[in-house]
């Protein structure tokens, strides 16, 4: 399969001729299915393939019944953090998971115009990252290199795109979530201005900041999905009713500015700063006029996000879950949200009034300049170099991005060239509040201008592991789990045994385990969770494994069998039969009342 790009308007034009949009899902299902062999850690969950073809089908009839659907049967997915009715909401956190009964908003805007939904996709947990690899899902890549990040937070979304799985995928951006991975997959990342498209139903990374953004091949993509999304929705509070004569620009007479040369900053990435140089060039030679500026107060804002008051914000989206299992939040985001706990409200309101001091100096720029013509990243990295520098090499990659929303400004991360490890290098249009359609057609006199080749994705087949079934201790948020996360174990599904199996709390056990044991006809389904490890990583795992439990094969509730723990009949004396609460998490909990 080529995975080609997919584009959002040839799509919705061609089923609204009469194309068959179950040819369409089928095709998407083809190509997701393949993909799995390379990246099988893009989605956290997908839809069944006789739902999304049922999707299809209802597509069709709506367009033989005389609609116009502007995303009639365009395949997209949505970031895990998006709510989806029916379906579990996890933010990459399987311990905080709820089933919501609606959709958001943007959601089902999307399906009452047409588009198909497939799947759920990949992100760094509680969309508190710029690197995609903060998931227990695994760490989506560059598709061009794998040895790079992805980008994040919502880096399922743009791998799905940027593979063409889908035509467009649903991010999400507090501080560049939905321009990060735009520029290193070679994609157009639109944020929205705050309020602009509804965020109900979006699990909250800083609420007062929070956009849901999208990810296309194409401008136009793009512009097709804002047709859709951008409208006032009374059910979030934060929706904000667009002015009457919203910013308008012009290449003719168009002033962008950039940052002052010692405040061009690369970490040292010669390429990326020829690249932003070629980039400044094409713009001049679409007629717009280079204006320097310093950018001291959007950095100075910036550092509010992770230094200020705000990740008390980010903390307030997961306190309950922070404080009564701690362990169930990856390391890296636990870090981060730990540290909102101790922040006053005096200090909230120095943040406040600290930033409000950098937005007056901010607006200084709009008497100079139209818009802010900045890298997306200063750089990108090898994922192996991240895992030693966390927190550092993250905050980099934010450099252009953080201030963004603070500062309460619109933004467009589109694709300016590659370095020559194949890696996508971007170039943001940032504007004033509700300049985004202006920006979307500024951006368009980029397109015109040749660059590099887009090179050939990277299709280097995913490594499989052994998958091993795991149903107490090692669960996501109990006391063990950390002997699967240090190994790098991927999780695969929340699922359930086949109805043959019983549950015993084992007597005198530190900290406390269960038992499996198979017992056939008379026993029951059993909550598990599913993990592939490495077959190195796996045999380490296996070896820390205590008697009276052994690793054997547990089967399935599909009929499939994996590796998983298994119980000596010693196990057994003095254990409680706990097998009715149909889990380990409801027998722990149970104990809590």
């Amino acid at each position: 399969m080529s995975f080609a790009r997919l584009s959002v308007k040839a799509i919705a034009n061609a089923i609204n001729a009469g194309a068959s949009a179950v040819e369409v899902a089928q095709a998407t299902l083809d190509g997701v299915a393949e993909y799995d062999l390379i990246q099988p850690q893009v989605w956290t969950l997908r839809l069944p393939v006789e739902a999304v073809l049922a999707q299809a089908r209802a597509v069709e009839a709506r367009v033989v019944a005389g609609e116009d659907l502007p995303l009639a049967g365009v395949p997209f997915a949505v970031k895990d953090n998006i709510d989806v009715g029916g379906l579990p909401t996890t933010a990459a956190c399987p311990a905080f998971a709820y089933t919501p009964d609606r959709s958001a908003t943007v959601v089902e805007r999307l399906v009452a115009a047409g588009a198909v939904l497939i799947g759920k996709t990949n992100l760094d947990q509680f969309a508190t990252g710029l690197v995609g690899a903060r998931s227990p899902y695994g760490a989506p890549r560059c598709v061009f290199n794998q040895a790079f990040v992805s980008g994040g937070s919502s880096s399922g979304s743009a791998v799905a795109v940027a593979a063409g799985l889908v035509a467009f995928s649903l991010g999400t951006d507090t501080a560049g979530s939905g321009r990060v991975p735009a520029a290193f997959n070679h994609l157009v990342g639109l944020k929205p201005s705050k309020g602009r498209w509804s965020t109900r139903g979006l699990v909250p990374a800083c609420r007062s900041l929070d956009c849901i953004s999208v990810f296309a091949a194409d401008l136009s993509g793009a512009a097709l999905v804002d047709d859709v999304l951008a409208a006032f929705d009374p059910e979030d509070d934060y929706s904000r009713r667009a002015p009457a004569i919203p910013p308008a620009l012009s290449m003719n007479g168009l002033r962008f500015a950039v940052p002052l040369p010692d405040q061009r900053i690369f970490f040292g990435d010669g390429e990326s700063e020829a690249l932003y140089t070629a980039a400044i060039k094409r713009l001049e030679t679409a007629g717009g006029t280079r204006v320097e500026v310093d950018i001291a107060p959007l950095l100075d804002a910036a550092k509010l996000l992770y230094s200020g008051p705000w990740v008390a914000e980010r903390t307030a989206a997961v306190e309950p879950l922070l404080r009564a299992t701690p362990s169930a939040i990856e390391p890296t985001v636990r870090a981060i949200v730990q540290g909102g706990l101790a922040t006053t409200g005096v200090e909230t309101f120095r943040g406040l009034y600290a930033l409000e001091g950098y937005r007056r100096a901010a607006e200084a720029i709009w008497n100079v300049a139209d818009i802010l013509f900045l890298p997306t990243t200063p750089t990108i990295y090898r994922l192996k170099d991240l895992k030693a520098e966390p927190l550092a090499l993250n905050a980099n990659l934010g450099l252009y991005t953080n201030f963004v929303n603070l500062l309460d400004l619109s933004a467009l991360a589109v694709p300016a060239g590659f370095r020559g490890s194949g890696t996508g290098f971007g170039v943001t249009l940032v504007g004033p509040a509700f300049a985004d359609r202006a920006l979307l057609d500024l951006a368009a006199y980029l397109e015109t201008f040749p660059m590099a080749d887009t090179p050939p994705l990277d299709l280097t087949p995913h490594k499989p592991g052994v998958k091993l079934a795991v149903v107490g201790a090692h669960l996501g948020g109990m006391p063990l789990h950390w002997q699967l996360t240090s190994r790098e174990a991927r999780l695969v599904t929340a699922t359930k045994t086949a109805p043959a199996y019983k549950l015993y709390a084992i007597a005198n056990s530190t900290p406390p385990k269960p038992a499996l044991v198979h017992v056939g006809d008379g026993g029951s389904s059993i909550l598990v969770e599913v993990y592939e490890l490495d077959v190195e990583a796996f045999g380490g795992f296996t070896a820390e494994v205590p008697a009276p439990l052994a690793i054997g094969t547990v089967t399935l509730e599909d009929g499939t069998s994996v590796k998983g723990f298994v119980a000596e009949p010693r196990a057994l004396d003095g254990a409680t039969d706990i097998t009715h609460l149909g889990g380990w998490r409801a027998y722990i909990a149970s104990l809590r009342v």
